[in-house]
């Protein structure tokens, strides 16, 4: 029993021991930095971790969803890298504020002119996306990770409600609903107007109750020296 008991211990040791040493592997994500809301402009990361002991990553490719296109797309510089944009003619044009768009970013490329992404680090690479769509709850950007020894990983594979995910998930942008920030303001507004005529209001109030507190107090102190002075007079005559 004893010796059956080691030996349960030993495979349950063993099996955290193997747990702990597993790898923890990461892939290309997309986070918004605050919002990403239908409709409206945003600033989004993309994080890039490096996943190879013997080698940086000195390439990184983003491709924008084609059935999503987006007009507006601005990179911030980050040092040691170069930045590239691709532009292409769009099939059916969009329209922002008003103005008709006829092309789109359909890819992003950073190329390291220094080291790169160098083993256990991690790179984020800003990107300034708008108008997001309106009609869609998601976007998904297909990447691609090339390192200093030529090896390339494809980030491609669109993750499936309901499935496991799969073993290069493609980075995916969730969007919020579209945002009502207008309507807010106003009421807002509206609300601090209001409650800025009541005060004054309150305040006319106030200081009319006091003006004729003021009034009635004087009147009496008035009468009552008019009845004293009669009083008085009354008694000198009598003396005289």
């Amino acid at each position: 029993m004893k010796a059956s008991r080691i030996a349960a211990a030993a495979a349950v040791a063993g099996t955290a021991v193997l747990t702990l040493s597993a790898p923890a592997f990461a892939h290309v994500s997309v986070q918004p930095e605050g919002t990403a809301a239908k409709g409206d402009y945003a600033v989004v990361d993309f994080k890039v971790p490096n996943e190879r002991d013997n080698a940086s990553t000195t390439k990184v490719e983003v491709n924008f969803p084609a059935d999503h296109p987006i007009a507006s797309v601005m990179p911030e510089a980050i040092p040691g890298w170069k930045i590239d944009i691709t532009r292409s003619k769009l099939a059916k044009p969009l329209t922002v504020h008003g103005e008709k768009i006829d092309e789109a970013v359909t890819k992003v490329t950073w190329t390291a002119d220094g080291k790169g992404i160098e083993p256990g680090y991690f790179q984020k690479f800003p990107l300034s996306l708008g108008a997001l769509p309106e009609d869609t709850d998601q976007l998904v950007f297909k990447a691609i990770q090339t390192y200093s020894n030529k090896e390339v990983v494809r980030w491609i594979e669109v993750p499936q409600k309901g499935q496991d995910e799969p073993e290069n998930p493609a980075p995916v942008l969730e969007l919020s609903a579209a945002a009502d920030d207008h309507h807010g303001t106003a009421s807002a507004e509206n609300t601090a107007e209001k409650t800025g005529k009541t005060t004054a209001a309150e305040d006319s109030g106030d200081g009319s109750d006091t003006t004729a507190r003021v009034l009635g107090v004087a009147g009496i102190v008035i009468g009552v020296a008019g009845v004293a002075y009669g009083v008085l007079a009354g008694r000198r005559r009598t003396a005289a």
